[in-house]
């Protein structure tokens, strides 16, 4: 029989042959921890015994979910990784380097065939570079910090085969929104999603990364692509390791298969509280919003900033909407200046924070008040998501933010997109 992805992936790093359903050990290439999580990887690795992590060019901290500091406890946290990493001499990114599922993949860090692990639970992100990536627990990740190595069971795989010419105002954020509906938000618990299509195939390596992402709102493991040309182009620009891309066998045995026509998609949003309340936006026109958010670790590339601020160029932010967006990185930042994205937001009203996280988590930019709606390009929609339970957050993508903050309510980009 022949092996999926994770399987072969698993397998070269365990040295042995594996398939769905063991238990196994395996060699880690890249180890993160972010500052919502460090506090406590820092802790669990001091008592263990140990003195040095397994490699300190294969282990990385990031200050982005509450970057710059909003409290003094939170500046204790900061400080306490702060010393960690000099301790340990591993990789640091300070306030304002950007999100944590940006910076691994755009600073080299993973490549195509790693295993790698992160305490956060988007770190499936890399996946659409064809790394077998997962979020695990703080003190899991301390344990990868100090052996270089941890337990994982082989998941089976669910395959989504995404065919058909996307329509005008139709982005990949709208697709995974669909799928997470159409399975559900527990669909594809402890499973391997792959995704892979003519309809992949045809995005950029930003819009893949949208799409893995937000596998672990379908429970996923985690959500892996193929390295066809274009990935080991985008690479190859970014890293300078070898890597050895990895593809499932023909006679590979998934778990189910399942197909996604993107031809028949409108764009989609996923209503509050759950990730997997989704409905198409023809059926939301009249919910009027508050406040819009275009960033995060889902949707805060130059990519998702261009589309936006296409649609908002020479146009204004409603009066009644407080528009915020934060890019996903630094070199997000500087690319989205020079080409003058981040010109055409700001002269339609938006506001610009530091690079990371930003409102997504809740700590300290754009909560809203009680009663508020939010259109936000995240990839989380329940209570208390964004600082404040008794608002509402509706997920979309960044054309369907753009057209709804000019509008104060939500709004179907397409009628913006029309060439």
């Amino acid at each position: 029989m022949g092996k999926t992805i994770v399987e072969k992936i698993l397998s070269s790093h365990s040295k042995k042959d594996v398939c769905a359903g063991e238990i196994v050990i395996a060699d880690l290439d890249f180890c993160m921890g972010q500052d919502g999580t460090s506090g406590i990887i820092i802790d669990s690795f001091n008592n263990m015994g140990v003195h040095n992590v397994f490699d300190a060019k294969k282990c990385a901290m990031v200050i982005d979910h509450s970057s710059p500091s909003p409290l003094q406890g939170v500046s204790a946290i900061h400080k306490k990784m702060r010393d960690f990493v000099k301790q340990q001499k591993i990789l640091l990114f300070d306030i304002g380097c950007g999100v944590c599922h940006q910076l691994l993949p755009q600073e080299g860090l993973v490549v195509p065939g790693d295993l790698v692990i992160g305490a956060d639970s988007h770190t499936c992100t890399y996946g659409a570079i064809n790394v077998f990536s997962t979020g695990m627990g703080s003190t899991d990740v301390a344990a990868g910090f100090a052996t270089g190595k941890n337990w994982f069971k082989v998941p089976e795989t669910i395959k989504f085969d995404c065919f058909g010419k996307w329509p005008e105002g139709v982005f990949s954020k709208d697709l995974i929104l669909y799928i997470i509906g159409n399975i559900s938000a527990n669909g594809a618990t402890y499973n391997a999603t792959e995704f892979t299509g003519e309809a992949i195939d045809s995005l950029s390596v930003q819009g893949r990364f949208t799409i893995a992402n937000m596998a672990i709102e379908m429970g996923a493991k985690c959500g892996i692509m193929l390295a066809d040309k274009k990935v080991c182009e985008w690479v190859k620009q970014h890293s300078s390791r070898n890597f050895s891309p990895v593809e499932p066998d023909k006679d590979a045995r998934y778990l189910n298969i399942k197909e996604y026509d993107v031809s028949k998609l409108e764009p989609q949003i996923a209503k509050p509280h759950t990730v997997d309340n989704v409905s198409p936006i023809s059926k939301l026109e009249e919910t009027y919003i508050q406040q819009g958010f275009l960033g995060t670790c889902t949707n805060g590339r130059v990519e998702d900033l261009e589309i936006a601020a296409k649609i908002l160029k020479g146009k204004k932010v409603h009066p009644d909407v407080r528009f915020i967006v934060a890019p996903s990185s630094r070199s997000v930042f500087l690319e989205a200046i020079e080409k003058g994205i981040l010109q055409s937001l700001v002269e339609a009203g938006a506001v610009i924070v530091t690079p990371g996280c930003g409102p997504c988590v809740g700590t300290h930019n754009g909560v809203p008040a009680d009663g508020e709606k939010v259109i936000s390009t995240a990839n989380r929609n329940f209570k208390g998501r964004m600082g404040n339970p008794n608002a509402e957050i509706y997920l979309a993508s960044p054309a369907s933010v753009a057209s709804s903050v000019i509008e104060g309510k939500i709004t179907d980009p397409r009628k913006y997109l029309k060439t």
